[in-house]
């Protein structure tokens, strides 16, 4: 059965005349008729009732119609997606990321993407660093932008920038007033932190460990505004991204900077071990990793 019987049939049962049917689809009134006549034979029944120049679908019409409408626009999908897949301007690309990347960095890297590449569509998911990389593993996304370099040799990892970590402590905090403070001096204190599938946490807990403790966390969360609202409240301190803390007179939180080499998180991109293959997916995939000096944290 070829799909251009099922598409000849589905305007037949349209228009329910053979001339206009034929008309419309351009081709003889004989080679339609035979069409149907094959279409016919081959389910076993007939699928219009007919009554002088005029047809009708039947019972067994209906049934076939809705399935050939099914088939007809999955095929028509599946070409479309393919054209996407070969078109590097018009492809989709889905792309993962940590939340905290979406407030500066993903629309930073998009907004210059989309001045060269502006009919490329995007599938955008913020997660923590486990899912976004998971995913990645899994095919449910085609590229990462994540937080630390995911363990093992079955993704590609390209480092993007470094971005500097700093302290955020309540406004009337003993270090509030300090100009840089060291993790070592950190000890005794009690944290807030976000939940350990998170890269910034992992990178966090790393930090504590280089300077010799294990932090106090009294709590944790999924998600940095809530975070820096727990630092605010003055339920602990806090390791955070420098980006986009708290730094202005009156705020309730106070960013601290940090002077421990290791106060830093290293961005990258994932992608499988084979690399991508969409080509809009390797047309994006080959921007980001070409202008990744032009980042700023």
């Amino acid at each position: 059965m070829e799909i251009r019987e099922l598409q000849w049939f589905a305007t037949l049962a349209e228009y329910q005349h053979v001339t206009a049917a034929a008309e419309r689809l351009n081709i003889s009134q004989p080679t339609l008729s035979r069409a149907i006549s094959r279409l016919e034979k081959r389910v076993g029944v007939p699928l219009f009732d007919r009554h002088q120049n005029r047809l009708r679908l039947n019972k067994y019409g209906e049934v076939f119609r809705a399935h050939a409408l099914r088939a007809i626009g999955e095929i028509d999908g599946a070409e479309q997606r393919i054209a996407s897949l070969v078109d590097p301007d018009r492809g989709t690309v889905a792309l993962g990321f940590l939340h905290s990347y979406g407030t500066w960095l993903v629309p930073d890297l998009l907004a210059g993407y989309r001045r060269i590449a502006p009919a490329t569509y995007f599938e955008l998911r913020g997660a923590a660093a486990d899912t976004v990389v998971d995913d990645v593993r899994r095919g449910r996304l085609d590229l990462g932008l994540t937080s630390p370099r995911p363990a093992g040799d079955d993704l590609q990892w390209t480092p993007l920038q470094d971005e500097p970590l700093c302290l955020l402590v309540p406004s009337g905090h003993r270090l509030a007033r300090r100009r840089w403070v060291k993790a070592a001096e950190l000890a005794e204190e009690e944290f807030v932190a976000l939940q350990p599938v998170f890269g910034l946490r992992q990178v966090a807990d790393r930090l504590c460990t280089a300077a010799g403790f294990r932090p106090r966390i009294t709590m944790d969360c999924t998600e940095l505004s809530t975070l820096r609202a727990l630092v605010a409240a003055g339920l602990g301190i806090a390791f955070v991204p420098i980006k986009g803390s708290p730094s202005g007179p009156g705020d309730q939180a106070v960013a601290v900077p940090l002077k421990d080499p290791e106060a830093q998180r290293t961005i990258g991109l994932v992608a499988p071990a084979e690399g991508p293959r969409a080509a809009a997916v390797v047309r994006f995939y080959d921007y980001v990793r070409s202008t990744a000096h032009a980042f700023h944290a």
